[in-house]
Parts: C-alpha cells; sequence; structure tokens
C-alpha cells in the first residue's frame, strides 16, 4: 500500500505571496526614503488627519487611524519626541489635549508625500494608465474581500 503524498504548495503560485512580497518591498522603500525626513510610515495616518482636519483629540486620531487607544498614545508620544506634533489644552475640557501638527512636521510634509509619490511611481513603472486602474480596482476587491462586514 503507498501512502499517498500531499500536493506540493508552492507560495509562488498564489497571487497572496506576491502580494505581501510587494508590500514588504514597498514598506522598506517607503521608510528609506521618509527616514531623513524624520518620519515614518506609522506617522503618517495621523499627520495626514491632523493635515485635513486640524488640531484632534487622541481619541479621534485613534479612530482615523484604526487603532486602539495605547497603539495611539505610544505613537503620539514617539511624534512629540521627533518633534512632529504639538500638544496643547483643549479650550472646554481641562481633562482633554487637542493634538496639531508642528512647524517642523507642516514644512516637511510637502517633501514626505514627494518621497511616497516617487515610490509609487517606482513600482508602478511601465503599467499603462489602465493597467493602473485594474490593478487599483483589482487590489480593492482584495481588500473589500478581507475586510470584517461593517458591524462586525
Amino acid at each position: 500500500m503507498s501512502a499517498k503524498t500531499a500536493p506540493r504548495w508552492d507560495p509562488g503560485a498564489v497571487p497572496t505571496f506576491w502580494i505581501n512580497h510587494a508590500s514588504r518591498l514597498l514598506m522598506r522603500h517607503f521608510e528609506q526614503r521618509l527616514r531623513p525626513l524624520e518620519f515614518g510610515m506609522a506617522y503618517l495616518p495621523v499627520v495626514i488627519a491632523l493635515e485635513e482636519h486640524g488640531p484632534l483629540l487622541q481619541k479621534q486620531l485613534a479612530e482615523y487611524a484604526h487603532v486602539e487607544q495605547p497603539t495611539m498614545a505610544a505613537l503620539l508620544t514617539r511624534m512629540e519626541r521627533d518633534g512632529l506634533i504639538q500638544r496643547q489644552p483643549h479650550p472646554d475640557d481641562k481633562r482633554a489635549t487637542r493634538i496639531s501638527l508642528s512647524a517642523k512636521a507642516r514644512e516637511r510634509l510637502p517633501q514626505a508625500k514627494a518621497q511616497l509619490e516617487e515610490v509609487a511611481e517606482q513600482a508602478t513603472a511601465g503599467l499603462s494608465e489602465r493597467e493602473r486602474a485594474t490593478f487599483m480596482a483589482l487590489l480593492r476587491r482584495v481588500v473589500d474581500n478581507l475586510e470584517p462586514a461593517s458591524g462586525d
């Protein structure tokens, strides 16, 4: 009697392997480009929310970034250490603190965005506009398939 062997799994034959590999490479390139500006990829949801909405509470920033409060507290501590945010007392609630971008962050943000754009262009070099649109649509479907439904 011969033992059946399980089919060999080839990670490179499934798109999820390549999505993960591309993500890791992108993050490495983004971090390398942002490091000289004293930015990090983890900072971007906070920086963008503050740029778009002005001063916010920690709780609001945690919601924008889709992270828990303790994670946001640690992130804000690092950002304050790096001189990217400022904390001010809330004018109406003495227990609350409003967080805003520092002058340093506002000054460097255009450079950071330009660096991110350069990496995105490098990653999609050789793709036509139609291919880029198709690629984006397919990645969005993958994300939609994996994100929990509303209310979960």
